[in-house]
């Protein structure tokens, strides 16, 4: 049984341990430096249920929040990277999870346009924001999609979930945005709504799914283009394991997906489990938490 680290030890594997022979054994890889947005839960509640997730009778401790979030913050500047602060503001509650507002790649911004009545007005926020820090080629979707909940990025190409959320006409908008090929992947399970509860980026080249949330034809593409995937299991997304962040060594993940570690770890990637359990009430987790600025 590989042993999860505690959070806040995640720096530390203890010699002899399952998870440090894990890591011995594995291949060596290389963190690189990320930029990323996040905006603090000072105004998180669950005043509405817009996802399966969501349930209006389990109250929000917005104290725990803001801490489990400051520890999230915290865990990636530990780990040398540069993180950025939007503002929170009153009446829009989801706009902890950054990463719905936009997604960049090569200095060029799709901006969103959420599905949701509740969250449209987040959209000007984030756009304001990206404007006032030098991000000029910003582009105003007329297309529903919401950011890099449904975009990930990966080997060059520009992964996309439709299905829930995102319309497939915003991937061809995006891709003229962006000057990237987008590949379109069908979502059908509606616990899985967004592409980042169901797939993440650990590297350059290397992807982790969980195939049960895609089209059968979805999960052929993917295993086309990214035929050594880590393939998660449906425990590992249930528990928001994969709604990750990778610097291409170090995975920081929900502490609650520890059946993800012993996987991770395998493959020489350094899981960095961190505590998230109010901002689940939320439908979301590290990844939608996270938006990375990609220059």
């Amino acid at each position: 049984m590989i042993e999860t680290p505690r959070p806040g030890q995640y720096e530390v594997v203890p010699a002899g341990s399952p998870l440090a022979d894990l890591l011995a054994g594995a291949k060596t890889r290389t963190a690189r430096a990320r930029e990323y947005l996040m905006c603090p839960p000072e105004r998180f509640t669950v005043e509405y249920a817009i996802n399966p997730w969501m349930d209006t009778d389990r109250p929000v401790d917005t104290e725990l929040a803001v801490k489990q979030w400051r520890g999230l913050r915290e865990t990636l500047v530990r780990l040398g990277h540069t993180v950025h602060t939007l503002d929170p503001v009153a009446g829009l509650p989801d706009m902890v999870y950054a990463a719905n507002g936009a997604f960049t790649v090569d200095g060029h911004v799709y901006g969103a346009r959420f599905r949701y009545e509740q969250r449209r007005a987040e959209a000007a926020h984030h756009r304001a924001w990206y404007l006032a820090h030098g991000w000029s080629d910003f582009h105003i979707p007329e297309h529903t999609n919401e950011g890099e909940g449904d975009f990930a990025y990966a080997n060059g190409l520009v992964l996309a979930g439709y299905g829930f959320r995102t319309t497939v006409a915003a991937h061809a908008e995006a891709q003229e945005a962006l000057g990237r090929p987008v590949i379109s992947l069908r979502l059908v399970d509606p616990r899985f709504y967004h592409l980042d509860t169901a797939l993440a980026a650990l590297d350059d080249e290397t992807v982790a799914y969980w195939p049960g949330a895609f089209s059968p034809a979805s999960q052929r593409v993917l295993a086309q283009l990214f035929p050594d995937a880590l393939i998660a299991d449906e425990a590992d997304a249930l528990a928001f394991g994969l709604n990750l962040v990778s610097d291409s060594r170090h995975v920081v993940l929900n502490s609650a997906a520890s059946g993800l570690v012993g996987k991770l770890a395998a493959r020489g990637y350094e899981p960095v489990p961190v505590e998230l359990a109010e901002l689940l009430k939320g439908g979301g987790s590290v990844k939608c938490c996270i938006a990375e600025l990609r220059r």
